[in-house]
């Protein structure tokens, strides 16, 4: 499975990311978001995407560990990986067939969503 992380970047940007190398991810209160954290495993891809005004999808990352023994805080540690080469904004996205059953697109607010290969494969091209 692949993933779409959503973040303010003025609160963490990709650029941050890239800089560390890799963290944790947490912050998340959305039970479906953290029901998507807890069924991360690692080495799965993971598409980095900045909401506020960017709205734009922006580089990669992988899972690095996952650690689920507090339910209510997993311990996702993740690595950046590379930009993307050519940002997909979310205008973009939600022209694309391929998202119109996705809860990027129908569930706004879900900061962690669940991706497809064929979505993935799309906001890397």
């Amino acid at each position: 499975m692949d993933y779409l992380l959503k973040t303010e970047p003025s609160t963490y940007s990709f650029a941050d990311l890239e800089r560390e190398k890799s963290t944790i991810w947490d912050g998340v209160t959305n039970p479906v978001a953290l029901k998507h954290l807890r069924g991360m495993k690692s080495g799965e891809r993971l598409v980095i995407y900045h909401t506020g005004d960017e709205k734009a999808a922006v580089g990669t990352a992988a899972v690095v560990s996952v650690d689920t023994s507090d339910p209510k805080n997993p311990q996702i540690r993740i690595k950046a990986e590379k930009p993307i080469a050519k940002p997909k904004t979310l205008a973009e996205i939600k022209a694309n067939r391929v998202f119109s059953d996705s809860p990027l697109v129908r569930q706004g607010r879900l900061s962690v969503v669940p991706l497809t290969d064929a979505q993935y494969k799309f906001l890397l091209s």
